[in-house]
């Protein structure tokens, strides 16, 4: 890539700072603008990234917890890594006390020199984004349509570059999908599930497919460590949660950060999941490779070790164009870290999405259908 890539990062969670990390170590990769609930950074000359990595640390948005324990009312916003409700942009009323861990004088971004104070900081974004190539939506989806509705907000503001998010669930594709025309028209490159599943192994899962002519079966099995602890990634806990037996989105929003401790405690600080409704089923159906139906995600998440509990493998199963069956397996290194296995594609995939949107080519797509740059 000839120039280099500016982009904003909305959240400052966990994968929202992993992601400005990951980029430092990135070639053509500039980031110049980044929010969290209270805060806004911009510099179209590029962040400081060490400062307000420094500055941001221990600013993990939590979930809708009006005091870290009791649950948040069906009608009050979810307070995201972003900081914002995609309906109204911010100013939720809440405070940095409220499930967010301090960084020095005040929470997150408003902590270090570059951030201002601000009640609509995904708004603060739009207003800048003339001159940002990419956005990366860092933002929990603990709401089925938040991430369509900021994409929506984009558009309604005339952007013209690329959005990248590194959503799980399948139903959201579809929301995606339903506003593909007016991403298209607003000339947005939208690449859906970008981090590592779906994302990198969906990816993989494609091109393992290719020695068949009829597949059979997709198997996803993942396995994560969060060397960090559950404090450093409620977010993500939060979010897989929905999908344990005899719990769905809405319970897993409404879990108090008590019990959700205490889940990980009846567990002792490994869930299990099988049959979860993650996105690469209805991605690798709409790149023509099988049925949703016939793929299945599962997966082993360790909130205390830094060690994989298991190895994670994609597993392709069909049979090719002289009748033989067989199945190709992919397998990522148990030394690769959750961080990296996230990021590098999310970025990765930002990336190449530039390079289409710069072509002209517009609209929503997954990450079968783009490879992603390096």
């Amino acid at each position: 890539m000839d120039d280099d890539v500016t982009f904003a990062v909305l959240g400052t969670g966990g994968i929202g700072r992993r992601t400005l990390d990951v980029a430092r170590h990135k070639e053509g990769l500039t980031p110049v603008a980044a929010c969290d609930r209270n805060g806004v950074a911009v510099d179209h000359s590029g962040l400081d990234v060490a400062e307000l990595l420094d500055a941001t640390e221990g600013n993990i948005a939590s979930g809708p917890e009006a005091d870290g324990d009791t649950p948040a009312t069906p009608e009050s916003d979810y307070a995201s890594d972003g900081g914002a409700t995609a309906m109204d942009g911010g100013g939720n009323g809440q405070t940095a006390s409220d499930g967010v861990k301090q960084a020095g004088e005040d929470a997150g971004i408003v902590a270090s020199g570059q951030g201002e104070p601000t009640e609509t900081p995904i708004d603060d974004v739009i207003d800048e984004s003339d001159a940002i190539d990419a956005v990366l939506l860092a933002l929990p989806n603990l709401e089925h349509d938040f991430v369509p509705r900021v994409a929506e907000r984009f558009a309604a503001a005339g952007y013209e570059g690329v959005l990248v998010d590194v959503l799980k669930r399948s139903r959201v594709v579809g929301m995606l999908d339903d506003r593909a025309d007016t991403l298209e028209d607003s000339g947005i490159t939208f690449v859906c599930g970008a981090g590592a599943t779906p994302g990198f192994l969906t990816g993989a899962a494609a091109l393992a497919a290719q020695s068949f002519v009829e597949v059979e079966e997709v198997e996803i099995w993942w396995g994560v460590g969060l060397k960090s602890g559950y404090e450093d990634n409620r977010g993500t806990v939060r979010e897989d949660i929905a999908h344990l037996d005899g719990y769905d989105i809405e319970r897993a929003r409404e879990l108090s950060e008590t019990e959700i401790e205490e889940l990980v405690e009846e567990h002792d600080g490994r869930l299990e999941f099988h049959d979860m409704e993650h996105a690469d089923d209805v991605l690798l159906e709409r790149a023509g490779i099988c049925d949703a139906a016939d793929v299945s995600v599962g997966g082993v998440l360790d909130v205390r070790s830094d060690e994989k509990p298991t190895t994670t493998t994609v597993r392709v199963t069909g049979t090719t164009f002289d009748g033989e069956r067989g199945t190709n397996t992919f397998e990522l290194d148990d030394a690769t870290s959750m961080e990296a296995n996230v990021n590098g594609p999310a970025l990765g995939y930002l990336k190449a999405a530039v390079l289409r949107n710069r072509a002209g080519d517009y609209g929503v797509y997954g990450p079968s259908e783009v490879m992603p740059s390096f």
